[in-house]
């Protein structure tokens, strides 16, 4: 069983996160290196509104536009180090929600329930749902150059709500009865009654407009391989049924 489990959530979450990083790379990457430019001020948000011409252009003739904008060899060889270090990160991270959604399935069979690849579409989407898309209705994904409540707040209401939103799924999907039902809706609206920790005034360098499109790719992207890594873990899952 623990072979099993292994096998089966390091495999399918390592090629989930091979894919996530891809994903990244296309369509997140792009306005994270965007955001950085914000925050370091080699961009500057409402540059045009009044400000002198070499504020609002994009100089690359001046000394303090040129490191940000290197093409030599070490800006070459940052690059690939950063683009390694995602690439792996994002095969851990991933590998690390494989074993969570196995040890889930073996919990399921334990008690009754037999989990087929659809099944792993389901609990893909339920893990989604519990660690990306319920935070982020209080916290959306931070771009580089924006700003946030304290960390240590934002942390604690984070693991809340995904304790509260996985038990209420589960309760939801297994759970018997109108008891149970409604303890499973009070769990999902808890943390949002509650809400997030917020800040008493809005600031950033970077763009609202960028911020927005950044939160979301993130979360389509983490939709796609949640989905993909649910539906891999399933398959494992279900081909192994000793």
């Amino acid at each position: 069983m623990i072979q099993r489990m292994l096998a089966g959530g390091l495999i399918a979450g390592f090629a989930a996160g091979l894919l996530g990083a891809l994903l990244h790379f296309a369509f997140v990457q792009e306005l994270i290196l965007l955001g950085e430019e914000y925050e370091t001020g080699a961009l500057t948000h409402f540059a045009g509104s009044g400000a002198a011409p070499d504020a609002a252009t994009h100089d690359h003739s001046h000394d303090a536009g040129e490191a940000p904008h290197d093409h030599g060899s070490d800006g070459e060889t940052s690059a690939f180090q950063r683009n390694a270090l995602t690439v792996l990160f994002t095969g851990l991270i991933y590998a690390g929600y494989g074993l969570i959604l196995v040890a889930g399935f073996a919990l399921a069979e334990h008690f009754g329930r037999t989990i087929r690849a659809q099944d792993g579409i389901l609990w893909g989407i339920a893990g989604f749902v519990s660690l990306q898309l319920a935070p982020a209705m209080g916290l959306a994904p931070e771009l580089p150059g924006t700003v946030a409540a304290d960390l240590g707040a934002r942390q604690v209401w984070w693991w809340g709500t995904v304790l509260a939103t996985g038990t209420g799924l589960a309760l939801l999907a297994y759970g018997r009865g109108i008891v149970a039902w409604a303890i499973a809706g009070a769990l999902l609206a808890a943390p949002h009654v509650i809400g997030a920790p917020q800040l008493g005034e809005y600031y950033g360098s970077a763009p609202p407009e960028v911020g927005a499109e950044f939160a979301a790719r993130v979360l389509g992207v983490g939709f796609v391989v949640w989905t993909v890594l649910g539906w891999l873990a399933g398959r494992f899952w279900a081909a192994d049924p000793a």
